[in-house]
This record gives structure tokens, C-alpha cells and sequence, in this order.
């Protein structure tokens, strides 16, 4: 462990759930899980005894065979005893797809292209309720692309549009590589909020970059504290970067007021992702929807926790080191950074602004209206999921939606009203 450490427990939001009182995975998926963490250890070790966490996130998630995302265990469902750990709006209703799909016919048509990608796809219900929906529109829509890492979400996503929309399956595909250029509209609904982050902690008005290191003393307070996973902050400026300064995005820590302790995120690997997206688009519209806030929000002074969050089995609580490989881990979107990533490329920002506000003006009322209220089956769960969508109690306001464009010489309907692009 270096000597300039600092070495500091998990646990960064003390609101959320104890580690403890969260269920205990099967024998099989903890096997997975430290199979996983003896080859984070041994990667730590090579390092020197210190990674920087943006590496240790990434490894967790997207390990081959190991990681959450690259793995075979379940994500996404309604309830825990399903074996899912959160649920997303395309889960929760069929109106969020088919709301969707009206912006994404507009951007279709606006740009005269036919083809659809969707980046993380989840179990596919996304894909298989914008395709018909696109149809019931009357929406050309030659093709409709999949980009997942997840062999096992690949397999869902499949089955999920064959049952659903059988007829579509052959338009489908699933790649393993991007095209050098794209003609169409892209999607990705909680994406970017997937990114590896990095993490910076500012103790006695210095910053440090936080990172992971192994603590063999058997104080770092965890359920079996050989080799256990801790947190340690080393000066960010004898990291890895010499000039450390110049690695953070947008100079995003000058952001942060004041000279108090304070812990927060910057989000490279989303900003070089947006990057990419917005060069391969080279017409039509790409959206985001994901949780976050613009900068001035993102870097508040009284946000001195960040906003790492982690999920296991619909618990959030703040233990990045349990059962690595098992538990998905977030943080929120700086979209103040992601726009000026896209614009970067020659894009155009299209629009951005509040979830609620965005399915409020594709129509969402509309939508839900085809539902006959003396169907009351089926009209109060689907108004009672609408609510959870548009209210600013539920996913209405911290969800935003973002787009870029190419091709396209106006804003479409979905930001008309309630544009929030000038807040980024």
C-alpha cells in the first residue's frame, strides 16, 4: 500500500442501506464474486497497491464472464425475490416505449434515415415497444441495432422481442464492434450512468484522488476483513497523471466551491463515450435519459458526498467492495459535461430537459388515453406508472433527457416546452 495513502472504510452514503442487512448471495454467484476479487487483488498488486477506482468500477462491471454487466446474473425486475437488483422505466410500463417512440419517429423522419440503435438494451422490452409502436405510427424502420456486452442480456433481449414482437425479430441485430458511421436515431436509457467514474476526495483543502487498495490488518470493519477491499486517497497531483489538473474533465473540481472536505466524481469514460456516439452519428438524433444533474447542480457545495450509489437486490447502500461482480454500482450524470462532449464533435444539441417534461410534450397522456378507463384492470396500473414517470417525487425530475443531432434544423415536439438547455 503506498505511503501517501490514505486509507478510508466503504461506506460513502450514510442514508443508504447497511451492508449487513442485505440478503446473502447464493453459493454459487459468491464463488463467482471472489474469483472476481482474487483477480482485482492480484491486479492491485501489480499496480503497486493502489488502483484508481474508475478501474476497479470498471472491472467489477465489465470483467469478462465475471463482471455485473458481462456476467450471467440478473439485473433487471420488479422485485427482489426475482433475483433482479432495479428496475427501469421500459420495465415499469409500456407506455414509456411507445411515449419514446413518438420523439424517435419525429427525429426518424425530421432526418429523412431509417435505422435504430439502442445502447444497453436491458431485457429488450425497450426494443421490442419503440419497434411497435414506430409501426403502429406508420414510422419507417429498416433495422434496429443492439450494442450489449452481456451474453446472458443479449439471450432476454432476444427472447423478450420474440415474444413480443415476433414479426420485428428479423430486423434485429447485435454487434460486437460499432460502424465507423451511423444514419439514424440512437438510444440509451441509463447508460451513461454505467460509466466507470473516477473519484476525488478534498481533505484540508487539498484534493486526492480516491482509489482502491488491500487492507491485511483486519480493521476495515467487513464481514471477513482478510485482503478486504478499502478505500485510499493519495494527492491527486502524485497520481497518475502529472498534471493532474489537466486530467479532470472541464476543470470540474474548480467547480467546487469553498475549501471544505468534500467527495465527489468526474466521468471521463462517459464523456469519451458521448464522444464517440456523437462522431459515429453522422445523421439523425441520439438520446439519453439517465439520472444526473447540470454542473452547477452536480458540484454544489452541500453535495459533499458524491453520488456513488450501489444496488443489490432493489437495496441501495454505499459498499462498492461488496460482493464485487454482483451488485451493480452508479453514480449520477454531470450533463453539463456530456453536452459539451457531444457539441465538441460538430453536433447539435437538440434538447435537453427533465424526464417528465420530455414524455409530457412526446405525449404521454395521449398514449394513455388509448387505455379505456372502465378497463380499470388495466387503466390504474397504467396510470399509476405514468405518475411514477412524470411525478418530481418519483423519476419526473431527477431523470433527464438529453439529445444531440445532426441533419435536423429544428427541435422536435419532445422539447418544446420546458427546454433546460441553457441550465448545462
Amino acid at each position: 500500500m503506498p505511503e501517501d495513502a490514505l486509507i478510508y472504510n466503504a461506506g460513502m452514503n450514510p442514508k443508504a442501506h447497511e451492508p449487513a442487512s442485505l440478503p446473502v448471495p447464493e453459493p454459487i454467484a459468491l464463488a463467482q464474486s471472489e474469483a472476481l476479487a482474487a483477480t482485482l487483488r492480484a491486479e492491485i498488486a501489480a499496480a503497486g497497491g493502489w488502483l484508481p477506482f474508475d478501474r476497479y468500477m470498471e472491472r467489477t462491471l465489465y470483467a469478462p464472464g465475471l463482471g455485473y454487466y458481462s456476467g450471467g446474473s440478473r439485473k433487471f425486475g420488479l422485485l427482489a425475490d426475482d433475483g433482479s437488483d432495479f428496475v427501469t422505466a421500459p420495465e415499469m410500463s409500456p407506455l414509456f416505449a411507445a411515449t419514446l417512440a413518438r420523439a424517435v419517429g419525429e427525429a426518424l423522419a425530421t432526418s429523412g434515415t431509417h435505422a435504430l440503435m439502442e445502447f444497453g438494451a436491458g431485457t429488450g422490452r425497450l426494443a421490442a415497444g419503440v419497434m411497435l409502436a414506430l409501426e403502429a405510427l406508420g414510422v419507417r424502420f429498416d433495422s434496429y441495432a443492439i450494442v450489449d456486452l452481456s451474453g446472458e442480456l443479449r439471450e432476454r433481449q432476444r427472447d423478450t422481442i420474440a415474444q413480443c414482437a415476433p414479426h420485428l425479430l428479423d430486423r434485429v441485430q447485435w454487434l460486437d464492434a460499432l460502424p465507423a458511421s451511423f444514419e439514424g436515431v440512437v438510444i440509451g436509457n441509463e447508460v451513461l450512468d454505467a460509466m466507470p467514474v473516477r473519484l476525488f476526495a478534498r481533505k484540508d483543502a487539498v484534493w486526492h484522488e480516491r482509489g482502491v487498495a488491500i487492507d491485511n490488518s483486519g480493521n476495515s470493519g467487513g464481514s471477513d476483513d482478510s485482503n478486504a477491499f478499502v478505500f485510499s486517497d493519495r494527492p491527486a497531483m502524485s497520481g497518475r497523471d502529472a498534471d493532474w489538473a489537466q486530467s479532470v474533465p472541464g476543470s470540474a473540481l474548480s467547480a467546487v466551491e469553498g475549501s471544505d472536505d468534500y467527495l465527489t466524481e468526474t466521468h471521463e469514460a462517459a464523456l469519451a463515450f458521448t464522444r464517440t456516439v456523437c462522431t459515429m452519428l453522422t445523421r439523425g438524433a441520439a438520446f439519453f435519459i439517465d439520472y444526473g444533474f447540470p454542473e452547477a447542480e452536480y458540484y454544489h457545495a452541500q453535495r459533499v458526498q458524491g453520488t456513488l450509489m450501489c444496488h443489490y437486490r432493489h437495496r441501495a447502500h454505499g459498499d462498492p467492495f461488496l460482493y464485487p461482480g454482483l451488485q451493480d454500482i452508479t453514480a449520477h450524470v454531470e450533463f453539463s459535461g456530456i453536452a459539451q462532449a457531444g457539441v465538441e464533435t460538430g453536433a447539435d444539441l437538440l434538447g435537453y430537459t427533465s424526464q417528465a417534461r420530455f414524455l409530457m410534450n412526446a405525449g404521454i397522456t395521449e398514449v394513455l388515453s388509448e387505455i379505456d378507463p372502465s378497463d380499470v384492470a388495466r387503466f390504474i396500473p397504467a396510470a399509476t406508472s405514468v405518475q411514477k414517470l412524470v411525478s418530481e417525487a418519483e423519476m419526473g425530475e431527477l431523470f433527464k433527457v438529453i439529445a444531440f443531432s445532426r441533419g435536423i434544423d429544428s427541435t422536435i415536439a419532445a422539447f418544446a416546452r420546458g427546454d433546460r438547455s441553457h441550465t448545462l
